[in-house]
């Protein structure tokens, strides 16, 4: 299905202030909220939408992007630090979370949800070649972490017995505060301050991680990468953080791409571009050339009577498409060389010929 235009999805005309793209995307989450709309499927696409217009909208170097090639602008080369791979409701939640501080402030209210904490995200570049790119490949990646601690089992208790449920909110991590104005009655949920949240209370921590329960670790991640993407397009590894304190879920993984400059070839798009270098000779008579390409030599076929600065297709020798089936071009190319210091030779013979009317440009 085709994707809505950001500006009709948040509300606002296209040269709307940041101001007004900010408000107008803070009244769509406050209504849309998963929390708010606990099981609609429909409120969540629209939570994400909003959410994904927001992420393009509020960057300007991405909004200028978008409003010169529209969702295409975000792809590809162009589409650096947007996720090609689907905006999905975690990244619809981080965005919210980013912008407004988390669902509690922007709702008035100190609600904290209970349980142990989720594990912070982790940030990788990981550097590919054009051929990597082009192609796709896996990738092995050794990161450092903060993994569960093996002895307590990531409780951050001594033993069981040290693990006990909080007295203050029995075990729910929350506390209710009930006030009384001309108004009626107001109930506030607040974290509960003795255990923070966790409902549980540790009477002996762990020795190795200190009631933490997470210690300093190493880990190795297959990543495998799809052909197409290009710099600032990331992968995110669910659940490959850091793991969380006492128990809690893990963070995500987040795989930057880099692109390394390649020495025969310039991008674009999904289209990779190679300049030929021929003589005159070859111009005139024409030839067939090896030339580079993402896998290999291949042979190039160039007609005589060639001018300077063609340029050739070679079909389907580009990069592969990242949303879709097939591939880009390669496109070649041809510059033909002027001798800068010619013997005297090669002089005598251009002298012979620069009368000639066969090779002199048209309409002169």
């Amino acid at each position: 299905m085709d994707k809505r235009d950001y500006y009709e999805v948040l509300g606002v005309a296209r040269n709307a202030s940041p101001e007004e793209i900010k408000k107008a995307y803070r009244q769509l989450a406050i209504k849309y909220h998963p929390d708010k709309n606990p099981g609609d499927k429909e409120a969540e696409d629209k939570f994400k939408e909003a959410a994904e217009a927001y992420e393009v909208l509020s960057d300007p170097g991405k909004r200028q992007r978008y409003d010169q090639f529209g969702h295409g602008g975000l792809r590809g080369a162009g589409g650096q630090g947007f996720d090609p791979f689907g905006f999905d409701l975690s990244d619809a939640l981080r965005t919210f979370m980013e912008g407004f501080g988390g669902f509690g402030d922007i709702f008035g209210s100190s609600q904290g949800r209970s349980g142990p904490r989720r594990g912070n995200d982790l940030q990788i570049r990981l550097q590919l070649t054009l051929q990597e790119v082009a192609e796709g490949v896996q990738k092995k990646l050794k990161i450092k972490r903060l993994v569960s601690c093996e002895v307590c089992d990531g409780s951050g208790a001594a033993s069981s017995n040290a693990l006990k449920t909080c007295s203050q909110c029995h075990g729910t991590g929350q506390v209710r505060q009930v006030s009384k104005s001309l108004f009626g009655q107001f109930v506030n949920i607040a974290p509960c301050s003795v255990c923070r949240g966790e409902g549980k209370i540790i009477s002996d921590p762990c020795r190795k991680c200190k009631g933490e329960g997470r210690v300093r670790g190493e880990a190795t991640l297959n990543v495998n990468i799809p052909g197409g993407v290009a710099t600032g397009n990331y992968l995110t590894l669910r659940k490959e953080g850091d793991a969380g304190p006492k128990g809690g879920p893990a963070g995500d993984v987040h795989v930057i791409i880099e692109e390394l400059p390649d020495k025969h070839f310039e991008r674009h798009g999904d289209d990779v571009l190679y300049t030929l270098y021929i003589d005159m000779a070859q111009a005139v008579l024409g030839d067939e050339i090896d030339i580079p390409t993402l896998n290999g030599k291949a042979k190039l076929e160039i007609d005589p009577g060639v001018q300077s600065n063609k340029i050739l297709r070679m079909k389907h020798r580009g990069i592969h498409h990242l949303h879709g089936s097939g591939r880009g071009d390669q496109l070649v190319r041809v510059v033909v060389y002027t001798p800068e210091k010619p013997s005297r030779e090669t002089r005598q013979m251009f002298e012979k010929l620069s009368g000639r009317e066969d090779i002199r440009p048209r309409g002169l």
